[in-house]
């Protein structure tokens, strides 16, 4: 870990722009500074339920404007990585309800990702049957299971019946979120998972209506999410940069750097969200070609002219290009991943000036308390 540090020469204070507040459809938030969602693995209790811990690693980040609650699977079938609570079981409700409490008790906003790994999974996951996806294609990903990391399989191919089943089970995943007490949820339909497969054309040879038009899937359920609680309390997380990985062929600068191709079905896919007044557009954006490198604005810019709702820009951020892209009028928030992981107070370091302290990157998926809840605020 890095020792905290003071830098008095950068600007501070409550005039920062990711310090004024903003409204993401029915969210009122105090400031612009998300925390964006997490694979953390610490639901090792038996129903992949959180649990306490989960209150305490939540409660202590309640400062940040909005917190996206890491993804929850939204069905057995979803489950893709270990120890990951869901939200579909009674019992995983009422635990989420818990969370929920310590952070609404502390001035917090919370809201839960919905998650569905598709052909991202493993039988090791799934009793032993082969995931689901949109086509009988392997995504050449690796799964982390139980035992260890293992090669995705080739999925069997979704069924009509599969996908209406799937929409369903988002829409009562969405139910089961408010009831559980959340402020709202956020549709994953980024990265290597379900709702981004079928949206890659290497992943999706389907020959039906989900394959002529690779985003009916994601829309269908999106729609569903928000017709179960408010469009003004639904977010979607999408990454146009994405790239499905190849086993055959090399996939250059995978998995954030997709062509001009890509990014123009994209397009297609963010005016269809415009159209249905979400709380917000969550994106993360293209790999960064060094560490520490400033974010490309000029692809969140891109999506920013089709998108008239409130924009979410994550990756690679940090508190001066924050700042910046928000000032720009670019993005209406930031989110920040590692950063919120060390700094629990991140919003008053930024407040402060103070340099974030790093995390341990050996503790970011599984275990218990180390790692995960034991961070201090600063000056600790």
């Amino acid at each position: 870990m890095v020792r905290d540090v003071r830098r008095p020469d950068q600007p501070n204070g409550r005039d920062q722009p990711l310090l004024g507040p903003v409204r993401l459809g029915g969210l009122a938030l105090p400031n612009r500074v998300v925390m964006a969602p997490m694979t953390r693995a610490r639901a090792s209790g038996p129903g992949r339920a959180p649990t306490d811990l989960h209150a305490a690693y939540y409660a202590q980040r309640a400062t940040a404007g909005l917190i996206v609650a890491e993804g929850a699977w939204v069905s057995e079938r979803a489950v893709g990585f270990p120890r990951v609570p869901g939200i579909h079981a009674e019992a995983q409700v009422e635990a989420w309800r818990r969370v929920t409490g310590v952070v609404h008790a502390l001035g917090g906003r919370i809201v839960l990702q919905l998650w569905h790994a598709g052909a991202h999974s493993h039988p090791d996951h799934l009793g032993g049957d082969r995931p689901a996806g949109p086509s009988p294609v392997n995504p050449g990903e690796t799964c982390r299971t139980g035992a260890g990391p293992r090669p995705t399989v080739t999925p069997r191919e979704m069924t009509a019946a599969d996908i209406d089943r799937t929409v369903a089970e988002y829409a009562a995943a969405a139910a089961n979120a408010r009831r559980a007490g959340f402020d709202g949820v956020e549709v994953a339909a980024n990265g290597a998972y379900l709702l981004a497969q079928f949206l890659n054309p290497r992943l999706n040879v389907r020959r039906d209506g989900y394959g002529a038009d690779r985003a009916r899937l994601p829309l269908e359920v999106v729609d569903a999410v928000a017709a179960a609680w408010d469009p003004a309390r639904t977010g979607v997380r999408l990454s146009p940069w994405w790239t499905a990985a190849d086993a055959h062929r090399p996939a250059e600068g995978y998995p954030y750097t997709a062509d001009e191709a890509t990014l123009a079905r994209y397009d297609g896919l963010v005016g269809e969200l415009d159209r249905r007044g979400l709380a917000y557009l969550h994106l993360r954006g293209r790999a960064l070609p060094r560490p520490g490198a400033v974010p490309d604005f000029a692809g969140f810019a891109r999506f920013r002219r089709l998108f008239g709702g409130p924009l979410i820009a994550n990756h690679g951020f940090g508190r001066e290009s924050g700042n910046a892209v928000v000032e720009a009028g670019i993005a209406d928030a930031v989110s920040f991943a590692s950063p919120f992981i060390a700094n629990p107070d991140l919003v008053a370091r930024f407040a402060l000036g103070v340099e974030p302290a790093s995390d341990d990157p050996g503790t970011r998926y599984g275990g218990g308390p180390r790692g995960y809840v034991d961070y201090p605020i600063w000056p600790g």
